[in-house]
C-alpha cells in the first residue's frame, strides 16, 4: 500500500462526514493522543505506528472503543500496510458491524472485500461484496464494480463478470485495464470472437502512464500467442510487434515474433526478433531460447558454419550461465543469501526493487530479481524482513531496560539524599500554614456573627488600641478632685475618650467592607499558597514515582522481550529455510533447463560442423 493510500485512508472520516461532524473535540484528542503514531505511518515505518498505538490504547478504554468510530479505519490501514490482515480484517469489521452510516459502512465493506480478493480469498471477497447495500461512496462506484468483476472471474464466473466489466467501457479511470479483464473473460468463457475485439482494443491504447502501457502490451502478448496457437500467423505477427521493445513483456513477444515467420519457414524475418534478443540479458528463459533459435534458423537457411558458430556462442553463454547458477547456489547453501537480504536499503516498506537491482552484482542474489515475481517468494521475504526488524526491535528494546535502570539509578541517588531536610522544611511550613488557615476561618466566623450582633470593638485598628491604653492610662491618675483642680485637663482626657468612642461607632460600617475586602485578599493569597501546595505534594509524588515501582515492571517487560526474542529467532530460522529452499528449487529447475539446452546445443554444433564439412559452400557463408 502507497503511503498516499494510507494517508487517504487516515483521513477518510473527515472527508466522508458532514461539515458539523468534522472537526468535533473527539476527532481532535485522537488526532493529538495518536499523532506521532499517524506520523510513523506517514514515515512507511507501521510496525512503530502499530507499537505507539498499541500502548496508547492500553492506557486509553481499550481497542474496542476505538473500532466501533470512523477512526478505526486508520488502525486496519496501518495494520493492513504491515500485512497484519487479521487485525486489519478486525477493525474493518468493527466498522461494518458498529453504528456507522450507510457510506462508512459500505466503503469498510469494500475494502474487506479487496482484502480477501488480495489475499486470494474469492469466495469470502464475494460475499463481503453481497453484504453492501444503501448509499455507496461515489468515489469508489468505479472501482467497486470492477472488483466485483475481478472476483467472479477468480470464482470461474465469467459470464455474470463479462456483464459488469461491459458497462465500464470508456471508464478513464479504467483505461486499458477493463479491455483486458473483459477479452480475458470473453476468451475462457468460450467467445472466440468477441474476445479478440477487446483484447485489440486494449492494445491499441495510446498513453504515456506506465501501468497502461505494460497492460497495453501484456493484452497484445496474449493475443498474439493465442493467434499463435491458432496458426494464425499473420495477424499474430501484427499484434506481436506492437508490445514495447523496452517493455517487462518486449523479451517474451520478441520470441514468438520469431516464431510465427518460423512457422510459415521464413527464417530470414524470423533472425530479425531473434537476433535481438539473442543480445540481451542471458538469465531470462526467453532469450537462453533465443540463443537456440538464432543458430536453427541458420542451419535451416543451411548456412551452418554460421549456425555452428552461433551454437557455439550459445554454448559459452550456456555454461556461463550454468556456473553463475552453481556459484548463486553454493552462496545460497552457505547462508549468504539471507545476509544480503538484511541489508538496511532492503527494510520493510522501502524500494525493495531498486534495492536489490545493486545487490544484482553479488552470485547469490543475481537472480533475486525474477525470484521476486513470484508471489510466494515476496511474502516470505517480505515475513522474513519483517522477522528481521522485529528482532533488531528487540535487541534495541533490551538495551533501553538497561538504560532505563541506570536513568532510574541515577534518579534515586539525586533524589533520595535530598528529601529528608526538604521533607523537614516542609512539614514546617505545612504547620504553620495550617495555623494561619485556622485564624482566616475564625475571622471569617467572626465577622458572619457581625451581621447580626453588631461589635465594633472587634473592628478597631492597632493605633486606636494604642490610643485607648493610653486613656485608660491617664484616666487611672484622675482623683475625684481633678475634675475642680484640673478642669483643663479632665475636659481634654473626657474630649479623647469621646473621639474615640464616635470613631469606634461611626466608621463601624466602613470598617467592616474593609475588613471584608482584606479577607477577600487573603483568600485569594490562601489560593496560590494552597495551589503551590498541591504543585508540590504532585512534583514530590512524581519524584517518587520516577525510580520507585519499576522493578517488578522492567523484569516483567525483560522476561517478555527475552521469550519473544527466542520466538523470533526459531521463526528467523524457519522462514530463511524456506526462502532459501524455494530459491534453490528455482535456481536448480534454471539449471536443469539449461543443462538441457546446452547437450541440444552439443547436438546441434555437432551436426553443423558435420553438415558445414560436406555439404557445399554457399555464398552467405563466403561472406
Amino acid at each position: 500500500m502507497s503511503r498516499f493510500a494510507v494517508v487517504l485512508m487516515s483521513l477518510l472520516f473527515a472527508a466522508s462526514a458532514p461539515a458539523a461532524d468534522r472537526a468535533t473535540p473527539e476527532a481532535m484528542k485522537y488526532l493529538y493522543d495518536r499523532g506521532d503514531a499517524l506520523l510513523c505511518a506517514y514515515q512507511d515505518d507501521y510496525f512503530e505506528a502499530l507499537v505507539r498505538l498499541d500502548a496508547q490504547q492500553a492506557q486509553s478504554s481499550g481497542f474496542a472503543d476505538l473500532a466501533v468510530g470512523a477512526f478505526s479505519r486508520p488502525v486496519g490501514g496501518f495494520e493492513l500496510s504491515y500485512r497484519m490482515d487479521r487485525r486489519a480484517r478486525s477493525a474493518i469489521e468493527a466498522v461494518i458491524e458498529g453504528t456507522a452510516r450507510d457510506d462508512q459502512r459500505n466503503e469498510a465493506l469494500f475494502r474487506l472485500a479487496r482484502l480477501y480478493f488480495q489475499k486470494d480469498q474469492p469466495e469470502n471477497a464475494l460475499q463481503a461484496v453481497k453484504r453492501i447495500r444503501g448509499v455507496v461512496p461515489e468515489a469508489i462506484l468505479t472501482d467497486l464494480a470492477f472488483l466485483r468483476a475481478n472476483i467472479l472471474m477468480a470464482s470461474n464466473r465469467d459470464a455474470e463478470a463479462v456483464a459488469i466489466l461491459k458497462r465500464l467501457q470508456g471508464e478513464k479511470s479504467l483505461e486499458g485495464f477493463n479491455s483486458y479483464n473483459l477479452g480475458i473473460a470473453l476468451l475462457r468463457s468460450g467467445n472466440e470472437q468477441e474476445y479478440r475485439e477487446y483484447l485489440d482494443r486494449a492494445g491499441r491504447i495510446k498513453s504515456k502512464d506506465r501501468a497502461v502501457l505494460a497492460i497495453k502490451d501484456k493484452a497484445n502478448l496474449v493475443l498474439g500467442e493465442k493467434l499463435l496457437s491458432e496458426n494464425q500467423f499473420d495477424a499474430a505477427k501484427e499484434v506481436l510487434d506492437r508490445v514495447r521493445l523496452s517493455g517487462p513483456f518486449s523479451n517474451r513477444a520478441l520470441l514468438s515474433s520469431g516464431w510465427t515467420d518460423a512457422s510459415r519457414e521464413r527464417f530470414e524475418q524470423a533472425l530479425v526478433p531473434w537476433s535481438i534478443l539473442a543480445e540481451r540479458e542471458v538469465a531470462d528463459p526467453a532469450v537462453q531460447e533465443a540463443l537456440l533459435a538464432v543458430p536453427f534458423a541458420y542451419a535451416k537457411l543451411g548456412v551452418y558454419s554460421t549456425a555452428a558458430l552461433k551454437y557455439e556462442t550459445a554454448l559459452k553463454a550456456f555454461e556461463g550461465e550454468i556456473n553463475r547458477l552453481g556459484a548463486s547456489l553454493a552462496g545460497i547453501r552457505q547462508g549468504e543469501l539471507l545476509k544480503r537480504l538484511v541489508r538496511e536499503e532492503l527494510k520493510p516498506d522501502a524500494d525493495r526493487a531498486g534495492a536489490l537491482r545493486k545487490l544484482t552484482e553479488k552470485p547469490e542474489t543475481f537472480y533475486l530479481l525474477d525470484l521476486m515475481a513470484s508471489q510466494d517468494f515476496q511474502e516470505s521475504l517480505s515475513n522474513y524482513l519483517d522477522l528481521e526488524e522485529l528482532r533488531k526491535k528487540l535487541e534495541s528494546w533490551s538495551g533501553d531496560l538497561t538504560a532505563f535502570e541506570d536513568i532510574i539509578r541515577r534518579r534515586r541517588e539525586h533524589i533520595a539524599p535530598l528529601l529528608p531536610a526538604i521533607d523537614k522544611e516542609f512539614k514546617r511550613l505545612e504547620s504553620e500554614m495550617r495555623l494561619r488557615s485556622e485564624q482566616r476561618d475564625r475571622i471569617a466566623q467572626q465577622l458572619e456573627a457581625m451581621l447580626t450582633a453588631p461589635r465594633p470593638e472587634l473592628l478597631v485598628p492597632s493605633y486606636e488600641h494604642l490610643m485607648g491604653e493610653q486613656v485608660t492610662r491617664l484616666e487611672k491618675f484622675m482623683t475625684p478632685g481633678t475634675e475642680k483642680g484640673a478642669p483643663r485637663l479632665y475636659n481634654r482626657i473626657k474630649r479623647l475618650r469621646g473621639v474615640l468612642h464616635w470613631n469606634l461607632y461611626m466608621e463601624y460600617e466602613q470598617r467592616y467592607a474593609d475588613t471584608l475586602a482584606q479577607l477577600q485578599n487573603l483568600d485569594q493569597k490562601m489560593d496560590i499558597i494552597n495551589r503551590q501546595y498541591r504543585t508540590f505534594i504532585r512534583t514530590r509524588q512524581t519524584a517518587l514515582e520516577s525510580y520507585q515501582g519499576h522493578a517488578e515492571v522492567i523484569a516483567s517487560q525483560r522476561q517478555r522481550i527475552a521469550a519473544a526474542r527466542g520466538n523470533v529467532r526459531t521463526l528467523i530460522a524457519r522462514q530463511g529455510q524456506a526462502l532459501e529452499s524455494m530459491a534453490v528449487k528455482e535456481l536448480t529447475t534454471r539449471q536443469e533447463r539449461l543443462e538441457a539446452f546446452r547437450v541440444k546445443a552439443r547436438f546441434a554444433l555437432a551436426d553443423s560442423y558435420d553438415r558445414a564439412s560436406k555439404g557445399p559452400v554457399r555464398k552467405k557463408d563466403a561472406q
